[in-house]
């Protein structure tokens, strides 16, 4: 995996691969309860009967493909695809069916999929814990100067905008998957809170819970490095 960009935004999952070269900042992650990915389907059908099927997944180092393996719903076959495609592909009958991020939480019915399960409700049911979605990673050589720095600023960005939503609209849309306003509005406040502009003491333990565990699904040691640029 090529360390080339000095901060980017990953899954928690894949953060396991990356301690060597990055570490996490405290400001800008997605981390919440009630945002957890969710299974859907053409057919109505129930937990068991996902075990055999075929299911789309958003990259296996996604924190929806570890939830799905943790929560021991699917032994099938696992179909990596960009995460805006997997509902048409389910829709279409390509796979059996698929875990859906970001917008499609909100969107899913319109395409006339069923939920089967919400890997986030199983997540803090199991764990009693927020679940820790992406965070933004640093480049370690860049010293802390630069990280503080940084971290004030996206915490201020973030600030700024929750006080002038009208100012930042625009931009959201650039990016948007779904541009209907109530959508945007449904994903920005699910994605977007306290968690946000700070980790805290019970997001950090979320986080270290997440990567235990995806260290124990991939059968490998956590790495020693510190999780957080200022441990």
């Amino acid at each position: 995996m090529q360390r080339v960009p000095d901060i980017t935004k990953v899954s928690i999952s894949a953060v396991l691969h990356l301690l060597d070269d990055y570490c996490l900042l405290r400001s800008g992650g997605a981390i919440g309860r009630g945002c957890g990915p969710l299974v859907v389907a053409r057919e109505r059908l129930t937990v068991q009967d996902l075990r055999d099927r075929s299911i789309a997944i958003p990259g296996k180092l996604t924190t929806a493909h570890l939830l799905l393996q943790m929560a021991e719903a699917q032994q099938g076959r696992c179909v990596a695809m960009p995460f805006d495609r997997i509902m048409k592909a389910v829709s279409d009958g390509e796979v059996d069916a698929g875990v859906i991020i970001h917008e499609g939480r909100f969107t899913y019915p319109a395409m006339g999929l069923h939920r089967v399960l919400d890997l986030g409700e199983w997540w803090e049911r199991e764990t009693g814990l927020p679940l820790p979605l992406g965070g933004i990673l640093i480049r370690r050589d860049i010293g802390s100067d630069t990280a503080r720095f940084v971290e004030r600023k996206i915490r201020e960005s973030l600030v700024y905008a929750r006080a002038h939503p009208e100012e930042a609209m625009p931009y959201v849309k650039t990016y948007a998957q779904e541009m209907a306003a109530d959508v945007i509005g449904q994903h920005i406040d699910t994605f977007v809170n306290e968690f946000s502009l700070d980790v805290g003491e019970e997001g950090e333990r979320a986080i270290r819970f997440l990567l235990e565990a995806a260290a124990k699904q991939q059968g490998q040691p956590l790495p020693q490095k510190p999780i957080f640029w200022n441990e």
